[in-house]
């Protein structure tokens, strides 16, 4: 890749701690990797392969096309989005469809009815077939190596969490699955009773944190930075940016980096953001434009055009910053960003 004016620092030694301990978290259950939309915005290879290193075995996609992308690395795919007509034609080796539809299912059996996972509803009301199709018997006979279910509520103390469990566990033995899957990232937190088999975690292995639990064994990831264009002084009453919504109350220097909303910084950050260099705190000034951002940088009188600012992107406090989610900070980053993996 060519050289860019931003990137993406992302530490691999992290990443891999935070799937041991979301391991260690599971007990006897196996820990997957959700890997979905390119691993969360970091690049779903490089997470992969890095966690197949680590001992992860079950890794989980959204569309066919990011399990064709992944194919050869010869890890085991599932595809949460089950399968369209359009995907039987084309399905990689070491990928199976994670089915969630009456209508899928007869669409796997016309195709022979290889081994699959299934998706059952169990409160959510999202994607999965129903607890009375199985009762009927929607599944019979078919290969299903993974039952599983998802969480609504699993980040928040919610009674649907305790239901959902009790219709999920009611299905053990009900389907000739050998394995059964409930808990993503926060689920694993709820404890024991909700890891059954496999635990599916997502944003808590790219530094997310789903619950007050995690606070203090999940680690950072990924840290935006991005290069000074230019160094300016910016005279008592003149205004930066559009609309001038900042308007400099002293003469002042500001720095203009090279970052924006296309790049997943969003507007909401106007005026609330910060970045850092050598330590010192540079505040965001006026609205965030579509690839550029104003600093203040008084406080950093070495910082000069080329040098590189991170911006600050701690996720749980971002998230309360932007009032975005941790799940859109990370996934929003946009595709010019150039990946630098530590370890």
């Amino acid at each position: 890749m060519e050289s860019s004016p931003l990137r993406l620092r992302l530490d691999g030694a992290a990443l891999v701690h935070n799937w041991k301990t979301l391991a260690a978290m599971s007990g006897t259950a196996a820990c997957g990797a959700a890997v979905k939309a390119d691993g969360y915005g970091l690049g779903a290879r490089e997470v992969v392969r890095r966690l197949a290193a680590a001992g992860c075995r079950n890794f989980f996609v959204a569309h066919w096309s990011e399990a064709r992308a992944l194919a050869d690395l010869g890890v085991q795919l599932s595809v949460l989005h089950g399968v369209r007509a359009e995907d039987m034609a084309d399905r990689p080796d070491g990928a199976r469809p994670v089915l969630n539809s009456p209508e899928q299912v007869r669409r796997w059996r016309e195709a022979g009815g290889g081994v699959c996972d299934v998706m059952v509803d169990t409160g959510m009301n999202r994607l999965g077939v129903s607890v009375e199709d199985i009762a009927a018997g929607l599944l019979d006979g078919l290969a299903v190596e993974t039952l599983m279910s998802h969480l609504a509520c699993a980040d928040e103390d919610s009674v649907l969490n305790e239901r959902q469990r009790q219709r999920f566990a009611a299905l053990r033995g009900r389907t000739g699955a050998p394995r059964m899957s409930l808990a993503n990232s926060a689920g694993i937190a709820l404890g024991s009773d909700y890891h059954f088999d496999l635990t599916r975690p997502g944003l808590a292995l790219y530094g997310g944190i789903a619950r007050r639990e995690f606070a203090n064994s999940i680690r950072q990831v990924v840290q935006p930075e991005a290069q000074v264009l230019q160094r300016r002084t910016v005279r008592a009453g003149e205004s930066v940016g559009y609309n001038a919504t900042f308007t400099a109350p002293t003469d002042m220097d500001v720095a203009i980096l090279n970052i924006g909303y296309a790049d997943g910084y969003l507007r909401c950050f106007s005026g609330k953001g910060r970045a850092w260099f050598d330590g010192v705190e540079l505040p965001v000034l006026g609205r965030v434009s579509m690839d550029l951002v104003a600093v203040g940088v008084d406080a950093a009188p070495t910082l000069r055009e080329s040098d590189w600012a991170a911006l600050n992107y701690a996720l749980p406090e971002t998230a309360a910053l932007s009032g975005l989610s941790q799940y859109e900070l990370l996934t929003g980053l946009g595709a010019r960003y150039q990946p630098v993996w530590s370890h």
